[in-house]
């Protein structure tokens, strides 16, 4: 909460300064950064050596950052009175410390220093840049951050925005920003994509993808600095950057160490007939931009993969915050449902739960709410998703029983009825053949009967 109030007093105190001081309103000229005739860049690949970067997915990010950096290299070549250093051509081990003082040993205007991006649980996706909190590297930095990232948003990558981190000391957490700085060099870190990320895994998946990032850093970097090329035919020079309020600071890139606001959720409709769910979803952050929601159906258990929060745009730092969530429901789960609402930090804020008062049952016969209840009493929400499941299958496999056993029954009927139709027919056929011989014996003592009588005579 401390750290809250902090920030919105410096805001404060940001927004007072523009609105009172005629020597501190935003900048006439849209470019803050001011350089000679002639530019020197550095361009940083980032790890080298045995320090491989991140490894997610068979990447390997220390060989990545060098093809983009080299591109990028190349790409700034055909620029006029533009000098273009490498702080690493091979697969070379560096320091932060060396980096920045190879960047202060040619006079940098600018050190980038080129990074791809991986997260511990393999959730996040997107663009971002880093750049100092002090001013005005923070100015500068978000200058450049807002041309880069308009280029990736166009690739169609989705924005994490320009920030900063702090470390505990209250500086600057990424060690080549701090280096470069105390040098006063301005630096900043370009996360092109995450590379463990299904969604932004196809971005980088091949050399001409990464050279493409390389050719994307040149192109920012030249409107940003307002290059021409006699080569290339393009004039930047009047081009018109991203405004910045006075004193260099822009308060969207401020760390934000505090969850959203507000999360809630409102149940809109249900058909239980079909498995449709919809939700209204509202939430806030009233110091940073919302990224990301996921949402739960077992009650917090697992969560779904994060999706883009609806209208987010972390360059403006606006968002929707009410949109409509439609879930598809499976057939035999009575769902408990949670949002979670991530902001610029991935700092996330839950809803209230919302219990469904009835089971979802489409598609085939299940057993009432009240029968669940009953046939299997304490199981926790977490367990019940499972249980239903396995119940569904004895289900189903009863059924399958049922009918075999019908089956076979309705045959031992037909063999039955087929051997009483045989055994009917053989006593029939005896009787007949019994009374056909008591009839001919009878003809026959007649017969014998009426010749003794004539031979009396």
């Amino acid at each position: 909460m401390q750290n809250r109030w902090r920030k919105r007093f410096f805001l404060f105190i940001c927004v007072l300064s523009c609105l009172l001081g005629s020597s501190l309103t935003a900048q006439g000229a849209p470019r803050l950064q001011d350089v000679g005739e002639e530019l020197v860049i550095v361009i940083d690949p980032g790890h080298g050596g045995e320090n491989q970067g991140t490894i997610e997915n068979n990447h390997e990010e220390k060989a990545m950052t060098l093809i983009t950096a080299m591109a990028m290299y190349e790409e700034l070549g055909l620029y006029d009175n533009v000098k273009v250093y490498l702080t690493r051509t091979t697969d070379q081990e560096l320091s932060l410390k060396e980096r920045a003082a190879y960047a202060a040993s040619v006079d940098a205007d600018f050190l980038f220093s080129i990074h791809y991006n991986a997260s511990e649980n393999h959730e996040l996706f997107g663009s971002e840049v880093w750049v100092s909190s002090l001013s005005p590297y923070n100015g500068f930095g978000y200058q450049f951050g807002h041309e880069f990232l308009t280029d990736m948003r166009e690739m169609g990558l989705f924005l994490r925005g320009v920030k900063t981190r702090l470390n505990s000391a209250g500086i600057d957490y990424y060690g080549i920003i701090r280096e470069s700085v105390a040098l006063q060099i301005p630096a900043l870190i370009i996360e092109h994509c995450h590379v463990d990320e299904s969604r932004d895994e196809g971005y980088c998946d091949s050399r001409e993808k990464l050279e493409a990032f390389g050719r994307a850093d040149a192109t920012a970097v030249a409107r940003y600095f307002g290059l021409k090329s006699s080569i290339l035919q393009v004039d930047y020079t009047d081009y018109s950057l991203a405004e910045v309020p006075a004193g260099g600071i822009m308060p969207l890139t401020l760390p934000d160490t505090t969850a959203p606001d507000v999360c809630e959720l409102v149940c809109t409709g249900a058909d239980y007939g079909t498995g449709a769910l919809t939700m209204e979803v509202s939430a806030a952050d009233y110091d940073s931009v919302l990224l990301y929601y996921s949402y739960s159906l077992d009650g917090g258990h697992t969560y779904s993969p994060r999706e883009p929060w609806p209208g987010s745009d972390a360059l403006t730092g606006s968002y929707t915050d009410t949109f409509t969530l439609r879930l598809q429901v499976d057939s035999g789960i009575r769902p408990e449902v949670i949002v979670r609402a991530y902001n610029l930090y991935d700092l996330y804020t839950e809803s209230n739960p919302y219990s469904s008062p009835e089971t979802f049952s489409y598609g085939q016969e299940e057993p009432s709410d009240a029968e669940d209840q009953e046939s299997s009493p304490g199981v926790s929400p977490g367990e019940g998703e499972a249980s239903l499941e396995a119940f569904s299958g004895q289900v189903r496999q009863s059924k399958e029983v049922s009918f075999l056993v019908f089956l076979e029954i309705s045959l031992g009927i037909v063999v039955f009825l087929m051997l009483l139709l045989v055994i009917s027919q053989a006593i029939v056929y005896g009787r007949r053949r019994r009374c056909r011989r008591q009839r001919s014996r009878q003809y026959q003592q007649r017969k014998d009967f009426g010749e003794e009588k004539n031979q009396h005579r």
